[in-house]
């Protein structure tokens, strides 16, 4: 593995975290250093860190508090 992918993993304790637990991309990254994007895509997906699921998180945090609202009325 290249030491720039290296670097990338290490300095990125979600990814780091990511590749431990499917330790199978360690042979896509091997193969193929530009493999880390698509890595990248994967953790995002998997830890729900993509704007769309942070837009739901968003919304859902208000429609909680609009709850909270209409209750305390």
């Amino acid at each position: 593995m290249q030491v720039i992918t290296q670097m990338q993993i290490r300095n990125n304790p979600r990814l780091y975290q990511y590749l431990r637990e499917n330790s199978y991309w360690y042979k896509y990254l091997n193969r193929d250093p530009n493999s880390i994007e698509i890595v990248l895509e994967e953790m995002k997906k998997y830890y729900k860190l993509t704007a769309t699921d942070k837009m739901e998180n968003l919304s859902r945090t208000f429609s909680y508090l609009e709850t909270f609202l209409e209750i305390m009325k």
